[in-house]
């Protein structure tokens, strides 16, 4: 009998361990997840159109696109921003490479950051205040022709 007990005794220590430590676990382990929109952009060779995550909270923000390893072709972040400001972004923890397209508040194109360099902790910023940041997958922008000047459709740039 006396053999059995400190493996009876460890088992409930482990088990104890296991249950405080979810007990205790942070709040931002839970996973962040992000709405989806619907996003328009209008060039000089038309209107393309994407699904968007919308990162509107500090903790989306933070999040944005860390860890994903693919994204489709017609898909994409939008920062929000509001108010507007000069936006910082940076590719720590991001393996995909990025153009990130920097809106004002009235939805023109102010300036693109292309073919941004995953796992960079580079700083990247507008060149003006902005309230939004759209990231789309590296070389979406020279291949639709998106160009500073250029509109988007949304409707946190309508009124």
């Amino acid at each position: 009998m006396p053999d059995s007990l400190p493996h009876t005794d460890a088992r409930w220590l482990i088990r104890a361990l296991v249950v405080l430590l979810l007990a205790i676990a942070p709040a931002h382990a839970q996973p962040i997840t992000f709405e989806t929109d619907l996003l328009r952009i209008e060039t000089a060779e038309g209107m393309h159109e994407f699904v968007v995550e919308l990162a509107e909270t500090p903790e989306q923000r933070g999040q944005g696109l860390m860890f994903r390893t693919e994204m489709a072709a017609d898909h994409g972040m939008l920062f929000d921003f509001e108010p507007p400001k000069v936006a910082s972004m940076w590719m720590h923890n991001t393996y995909l490479p990025l153009d990130m397209v920097f809106i004002k508040q009235d939805g023109t194109i102010s300036s693109i950051a292309a073919d941004t360099t995953p796992l960079s902790d580079t700083v990247i910023r507008s060149r003006e205040p902005v309230a939004a940041v759209l990231e789309l997958n590296a070389g979406t922008a020279a291949e639709l022709g998106i160009q500073p000047g250029d509109r988007v459709q949304h409707p946190w740039f309508e009124g």
